[in-house]
């Protein structure tokens, strides 16, 4: 044990020894506190500067996470047909200046809605091909034995930036306005695409011989690659079973705090920001977790004790004395289950598949896990509408609950370790899988 455990950590520290993967991690962690700075200030310009109405301000929640389920198997082919580095400096410098055009235009005196709309659109669909790129990019700059480690990190990022960012980008937003923060989140992106620029890795070029390439059949080689692996089809379906009951409760989540239990503004702040110290915690705990219990069983209790926790929150209006501290806890432990989940998940998923179906293989991932968050939300809407809130808190809980029956599959569940080595996969070739 003294002898593994000596190893793991020569294997994190080595990280710390990569300046590549530096680059990559502070280019993410600038740009994920700048994202949430724009998250924040684009709706407060709708809003309070703009006098949005509700149906656009629905518009504005939809249009950035439209942009994956239109584009995310088509971003995963091209991820796939050239190098990753171009495209994330690419994404980068365009995200930037489109986001720059929000201050001009404010500037100008002709800011409108439909300009937020556009411009929170297109950022989504960059998003969607810098995350397929980066996510195929990972696996070469650190080898496969190190996602675990490198996956916390960068969700760490992300985590970091969910506490700090709301915080921050309302106080900017009072002391500078909404449209020079969204420039400060342009200037991350810039800063980012210098930084990944800098990376020195060489990237394999992609193989582009062989039948001519179509769309249609790459799309389907990588969503089989998929599907026809028993454990990447298993954590798929288990994040995707997550995803859809999670957006049920989220659905109904605020009015059931604010109604029910009667929690201030200030009180719901707080249940956000104890979610994403949770999450912080998750992301660095999660590597540490599968070395003790076995990559599938962490797995497996992650998934299973997200929805057996999240039950605190309807059980906290038995209690009203204590309905904030239930909550707090629920809220808490959820991100943290979550992001062991995540981390792991991905992982995993990055180190069976081959470099080849990176991009595909991602993008597929995040169009079926993803695509349940608009399904759930209608689900949760719906049900909360036609029985109760606190009923469908429940159900949604049983949902998430129930992920980890996806897990218990034995080629999930006895998974000890990552494989050093991606997984051999059958596809058929392309020339018999049909034309677009």
């Amino acid at each position: 044990m003294f002898r593994n455990n000596r190893e793991h950590g020569a294997a994190a520290g080595a990280l710390w020894r990569q300046p590549d993967f530096l680059r990559l991690w502070t280019a993410e962690t600038i740009s994920q506190v700048g994202t949430q700075l724009t998250i924040v200030a684009i709706p407060l310009i709708a809003a309070l500067t703009l006098h949005a109405t509700p149906f656009q301000m629905g518009l504005l929640t939809a249009a950035g996470g439209l942009p994956r389920l239109l584009v995310g198997l088509v971003a995963g082919v091209w991820v796939d047909r050239l190098r990753h580095k171009p495209i994330m400096v690419a994404a980068d410098l365009v995200r930037a200046a489109v986001l720059t055009t929000i201050p001009v235009m404010a500037a100008l005196g002709h800011l409108t809605v439909h300009l937020l709309l556009a411009v929170t659109f297109t950022v989504g669909m960059l998003d969607v091909f810098f995350n397929a790129a980066w996510v195929a990019f990972l696996p070469i700059l650190v080898g496969r034995k190190h996602l675990g480690d490198a996956n916390g990190k960068l969700m760490a990022s992300g985590s970091v930036a969910q506490i700090a960012g709301p915080a921050l980008g309302g106080s900017l937003i009072a002391l500078i306005t909404g449209p020079v923060v969204i420039l400060l989140d342009a200037v991350s992106f810039v800063c980012s695409a210098f930084l990944i620029k800098r990376i020195m890795r060489d990237e394999p070029t992609p193989d582009r011989t062989g039948p001519q390439r179509r769309l249609l059949p790459e799309i389907k080689e990588g969503l089989r690659a998929l599907v026809h692996s028993p454990i990447l089809r298993a954590i798929t379906a288990s994040s995707a079973t997550i995803t859809l009951a999670g957006w049920m409760f989220l659905s109904v989540y605020v009015l059931y705090m604010a109604d029910d239990l009667g929690l201030s503004a200030r009180g719901i702040g707080l249940v956000y920001a104890c979610g994403g110290i949770g999450s912080l915690i998750g992301t660095i705990i999660a590597v540490p977790v599968a070395r003790w219990l076995g990559l599938g069983r962490a797995m497996f209790w992650a998934a299973a004790l997200f929805g057996l926790f999240g039950l605190a929150v309807p059980l906290a209006l038995f209690v009203p004395a204590h309905a904030l501290p239930l909550v707090v806890f629920a809220e808490f432990s959820q991100w943290l289950t979550l992001l062991v989940m995540d981390v792991n998940r991905v992982s995993l998923r990055q180190a069976m598949t081959p470099d080849r179906l990176q991009g595909r293989v991602s993008a597929s991932s995040q169009v079926l896990i993803g695509g349940m968050q608009p399904i759930g939300s209608f689900l949760g809407g719906a049900l909360g509408q036609l029985t109760s809130v606190h009923l469908t808190l429940f159900i949604s809980c049983l949902g998430m609950f129930c992920a980890a029956a996806w897990l218990l599959r034995r080629e999930v569940f006895t998974l000890q370790t990552l494989p050093t080595e991606p997984e051999p996969i059958e596809v058929e070739p392309m020339t018999a899988i049909g034309t677009a």
